[in-house]
């Protein structure tokens, strides 16, 4: 795979040692391509939130290799310095919650983490509002995250997740709080966005509305993943 994909190859996770241990992750193999969204479901206790810690480099996995792009994150260790730098400007999250700041205006939740990077403040400004109005919330720019309906509070959260260009989007539960029109909104966005920008998504999800949109789906059991091709269906917002 080239460009700003992600590649997983035996990536393993086991807590405590001994009598007590427990492998949550067995071998995990997986990859994403530039511009693709891809589902990752399985379970409660498969291993899905271990694998997701781990991809955004939360927790330590204890063995195998993680690839971005034609950089080598992890093998067997980490291979970057700076983990917090690896997650500001390498990986975007969107969680089920928003988390926006609430004593912050829409733009400036966006702008916050380039601004963090050292990006100028206007430059920040500039590419947050560019995203919001390819989100279609530049109207609410201005507005507090308390102003914003449930939708609009989800589609500034995947601005936020993608202002720093990032290679890889990791979308956890991100329709769960949604009715079926507001959750087929949400993924038809981060499809969108994915083939716009290239970036790779992978959105772990219970959520059966939108499990037939995927092209592609990883189920995750017992810690190991199994690939299968999805459905792949239009979206038409009936989910």
């Amino acid at each position: 795979m080239g460009g700003k994909g992600i590649r997983i190859e035996g990536l393993k996770k086991r807590y405590g040692s001994g009598d007590t241990a427990v492998d949550a992750l067995k071998g995990v193999d997986m990859q994403v391509a530039p511009g693709e969204v891809v589902g990752l479901i399985g379970p409660s206790g498969s291993g899905k939130s271990t694998l997701l810690k781990c991809l955004g480099a939360v927790i330590d996995p204890t063995a195998g290799r993680m690839t971005l792009g034609d950089e080598v994150i992890y093998d067997d260790g980490w291979k970057v310095r700076d983990l917090r730098a690896l997650r500001r400007d390498k990986i975007g999250f969107v969680f089920q919650a928003p988390y926006l700041i609430p004593f912050l205006d829409v733009t400036d939740n966006v702008a916050l983490l380039p601004m963090l990077a050292g990006v100028a403040n206007a430059e920040a400004r500039s590419s947050a509002l560019e995203l919001l109005t390819a989100l279609d919330v530049q109207h609410r720019a201005r507005a507090m995250p308390s102003r914003l309906s449930g939708g609009e509070q989800q589609r500034v959260a995947i601005a936020r997740g993608l202002v720093n260009r990032p290679p890889v989007i990791l979308a956890d539960e991100p329709t769960a709080p949604l009715d079926s029109e507001r959750a087929m909104t949400v993924i038809r966005i981060l499809d969108d966005m994915a083939r716009k920008y290239e970036t790779a998504i992978i959105v772990v999800t219970h959520d059966e509305k939108i499990i037939p949109t995927f092209r592609r789906v990883y189920h995750i059991r017992d810690g190991v993943t199994h690939e299968e091709a999805g459905e792949g269906r239009p979206f038409d917002g009936t989910g």
